[in-house]
């Protein structure tokens, strides 16, 4: 059996991702034998590569392996598992495609390790009413192949082919927020199982309207809350038409503040562009030889306008005027379909390009937002930081919205150099709260931001968040040592 603790101690043992923390939790035959009666013998295991391989996401945050993993096939056996945890006192982490940025998915202190890609059925499809219900080892690429041929789509794109569950849990958006929202706007209600078994629905069962006045927002309470408050076993989503006309295109410019300050003015002039991404000279750099493209090696956007024939022209020709105000290159145009799935695939897998720079690296992402008026200076400020520092990094951006990354590659095994990444990023994340943005705008807090949290939001506020954690968890098993 796990040895159960009291809530006093187990709290103590999971505040600060300075402490070690040690396993309260070392599975017998017996407990064993327990959850296989839950989700069965086939889909339960502790073989060291599976608890390896569920320790960490795409992060260099490492903590503590899993006791265990387990796979369950639907919501009831999830809330079979949350029922027993609770019963038991065992911690649970909910894994999906472990794509996050921000260790959200490692354990803090062993526990259970619940991967909830084998619920993937896409339950209902109304094309009609524009929303579409998924379980949580559904995929944005998957649904999207299944909605192929229906003139729809789900356009938040994170880059990564992300769980779209595990979407909903970190408040993903990525290139395509500009012009379509985030999760945040593009969920209408979730499925979810409590860390004692019951299971709600956020806006009511079976409801997918647009809007409501009707009691609290439940559904946006959980979108953001990192597995920590409950499992979602479900999401409905808003869907979007295809666009008539996609137009995709790369512009240089001669320096970093021309192709910021270029962005903020398309965004000013009210230009519904789709998609304006930043790179800089580096990121292009790493581009090039990545995804074996020949860009100039200058700081870049890539663009993409989506609309009717007549109406993506019309954005083209008013965004060409501001980017030769801006001393802004020619468009290079990615004409066929071919060509811009090549184009967004390189700037997806900028984080592996980065990587490739120096073998055996790990890279950290900062992930400020801030007020589209501080952009130019934010990045500045940020792209002086960066090359002061001697590091290999760079800055990439859903510079429409706001929102940009520094990635910075890291050896995980150089202690000096986590302690500079992490004096870094601070900086950065101080330099936007101080411009009156946030310390993430699409990653999470997981265990690295939680000190960034409390000055972004205050001691009321996190205080009123602990409240919330504390009414749904009360014993501190859901995801422990994440986001508070």
């Amino acid at each position: 059996m796990w040895q159960k603790i009291s809530l006093k101690t187990y709290m103590a043992a999971t505040v600060g991702v300075s402490k070690s923390f040690s396993s309260i939790a070392q599975p017998s035959k017996q407990m064993f034998e327990a959850f296989e009666k839950i989700v069965g013998s086939k889909n339960i295991s502790k073989a060291p590569s599976t608890l390896e391989q569920h320790s960490h996401d795409e992060s260099y945050h490492r903590r503590k392996l899993p006791d265990i993993v387990v796979w369950p096939a639907n919501a009831n056996q999830v809330s079979d598992l949350a029922r027993f945890c609770t019963a038991e006192r065992i911690p649970m982490i909910p894994y999906g495609t472990g794509t996050g940025l921000e260790g959200g998915v490692a354990p803090t202190s062993g526990g259970v390790c619940v991967n909830l890609m084998k619920m993937d059925e896409i339950i209902d499809v109304n094309i009609e009413d524009f929303d579409v219900t998924v379980q949580p080892g559904v995929t944005r690429l998957g649904l999207n192949q299944r909605l192929r041929d229906s003139g729809m789509w789900f356009p938040v794109d994170p880059g990564a082919d992300a769980s779209l569950c595990g979407m909903a849990a970190t408040s993903a958006s990525g290139t395509n927020a500009v012009r379509y929202g985030t999760m945040k706007e593009n969920i209408l209600n979730l499925q979810v199982v409590l860390p004692d078994g019951k299971i709600i629905h956020t806006a009511g069962e079976r409801r997918r309207f647009k809007k409501s006045a009707a009691g609290y927002n439940l559904t946006n309470l959980f979108v953001g809350s990192e597995g920590t408050l409950g499992f979602i076993t479900s999401a409905t989503l808003r869907l979007h038409p295809v666009p008539d006309s996609i137009l995709s295109a790369v512009c240089a410019f001669e320096s970093v503040e021309d192709a910021v300050l270029c962005s903020t003015n398309v965004i000013q002039c009210g230009i519904p562009i789709a998609r304006i991404e930043f790179l800089d000279t580096n990121m292009i750099k790493a581009c090039n030889k990545f995804s074996h493209l020949s860009y100039p090696v200058k700081p870049s956007l890539f663009l993409e306008f989506h609309g009717t024939e007549k109406g993506a022209r019309e954005q083209v020709d008013m965004t060409a005027d501001i980017v030769k105000a801006n001393k802004g290159s020619n468009f290079s145009w990615a004409e066929s379909q071919e060509e811009r799935n090549k184009l967004w695939k390189a700037r997806h897998d900028i984080l592996y390009a980065m990587i490739a720079l120096v073998p055996g690296c790990k890279a950290y992402s900062t992930d400020v937002c801030v007020p589209i008026s501080c952009l130019p200076e934010a990045v500045i400020f940020s792209s002086e930081l960066i090359a002061s520092s001697g590091l290999t990094a760079g800055i990439v951006g859903h510079v429409g919205d706001g929102n940009f990354h520094c990635l910075i590659c890291i050896d995980p095994d150089s202690q000096a150099e986590q302690e500079l990444v992490v004096k870094i990023t601070n900086e950065i994340a101080q330099k936007a709260l101080s411009m009156g943005g946030t310390c993430t705008g699409e990653h999470g807090i997981g265990l690295g931001k939680k000190k960034l949290l409390v000055k972004e939001v205050g001691d009321e506020g996190i205080n009123v968040m602990r409240t919330i954690k504390t009414a749904f968890d009360p014993l501190g098993i859901m995801n422990p040592g994440k986001v508070l």
